[in-house]
């Protein structure tokens, strides 16, 4: 079979980073828009999350915003960060008092977000992002990820 240069990839690496990006990013949206909408079953029983109530309401926004600019790949290391230190934050403050192990305090999916959303801070957006759009359609990463075509 014989592809065009643009789809014959050296690695799978940018196209496997791009989408846990962006299901990561996507999950954690939904997370954020149920806490604050009462949408997709709701965080709270279907309810919502009282407005500027401490900490829920804010790291409702967090989860919300931040998610969709880690899925789009905007502003995504920074956006990463914060995401992952409200999940430190979610861990430490309301699951470890209840037990050691996340597996016993229901803690897992706050651990999982933490540490997802800090490789995404280290890795950056990679090549499949609407940042590296933004800059000019190209990423070095993408660059280095797509072969080059050999002569006939």
């Amino acid at each position: 079979m014989n592809f065009s240069p643009a789809l014959r990839l050296r690695s799978p690496r940018p196209l496997v980073q791009a989408a846990f990006r962006l299901l990561t990013g996507f999950l954690f949206a939904c997370h954020g828009a149920a806490s604050l909408f009462g949408v997709l079953g709701g965080a709270y029983g279907g309810g919502t999350v009282p407005v500027l109530q401490w900490p829920g309401w804010w790291a409702a926004v967090i989860e919300l915003v931040g998610g969709a600019l880690v899925a789009l790949g905007l502003f995504t290391r920074t956006a990463a960060l914060i995401c992952s230190g409200s999940m430190a934050y979610a861990y430490f403050s309301v699951h470890q008092s209840n037990a050691l192990l996340p597996i016993d305090n229901g803690g897992e999916p706050a651990v999982m977000f933490c540490w997802a959303f800090l490789l995404i801070a280290c890795l950056g957006p990679g090549a499949y992002s609407l940042g590296a759009l933004l800059k000019g359609g190209r990423s070095p990463a993408m660059d280095e990820a797509v072969a080059a075509v050999p002569a006939p």
